[in-house]
């Protein structure tokens, strides 16, 4: 696929999305390398814009220049977007009671703390994303480790073997202590890529994925 034709697949696939305001992006494309620059309204935008472009085949790694522009009557004290964020975290099941702290510095959230499953890190970062007044999100929150290596490195690959979308064949998975995997391989599409991490963070005591899979 042509430059020229990857960058209208984005813009159409961008325009399809619902959640995002197109007016104010700006896509270039440089063999599958895409750049995402402009300004949205809301971080929640920024994200979706960048999800969004994922989806399209073709795109092998995007450079995210969009900045957030907050209306003068949207802009929001730091303090305020603090007092919702706990609200929200304290609010959301899926995250454990006063496991996250939150630190607001011009709009821009960092999440610090310490949680079991990394679904809980995603799912605060989910939540404080899109509350009004944020500028962007930093997650710094820890996972606790909680197995050895070896058997980290078994749920893993019992994971991937599972999994529909994968083939658990063309994946490698190395576990070092301290819960750091390294995966490389390669895989069709983004979705397949995804489907590889998501199986990877599924097993507890991950604590990082280093994450050389390649598309084809």
């Amino acid at each position: 696929m042509n430059n020229t034709q990857l960058r209208q697949n984005i813009i159409e696939e961008l325009d399809f999305e619902p959640s995002i305001d197109t007016s104010g992006i700006a896509v270039a494309v440089d063999d599958g390398i895409v750049t995402l620059s402009g300004h949205v309204g809301t971080y929640a935008e920024k994200v979706n814009a960048e999800r969004a472009t994922w989806r399209v085949k073709g795109v092998k790694a995007i450079a995210q220049e969009i900045k957030v522009r907050l209306p003068f009557e949207k802009k929001v004290n730091d303090d305020e977007v603090a007092r919702r964020a706990v609200d929200i975290l304290a609010w959301n099941t899926w995250v454990p009671r006063d496991a996250v702290k939150v630190r607001v510095s011009n709009g821009w959230l960092t999440l610090t703390g310490s949680v079991k499953w990394d679904y809980q890190r995603r799912e605060a970062e989910k939540a404080v994303r899109k509350l009004s007044g944020v500028l962007g999100v930093t997650n710094e929150i820890a996972l606790a480790p909680a197995v050895q290596a070896t058997d980290i490195r078994q749920r893993i690959n019992d994971a991937l073997k599972r999994h529909a979308e994968v083939e658990a064949a063309r994946i490698r998975v190395d576990v070092s202590d301290g819960g750091r995997v390294h995966i490389e391989g390669d895989v069709d599409n983004w979705d397949e890529r995804q489907a590889v991490e998501r199986a990877v963070w599924s097993a507890p005591g991950v604590q990082f994925v280093e994450d050389r899979v390649r598309i084809l």
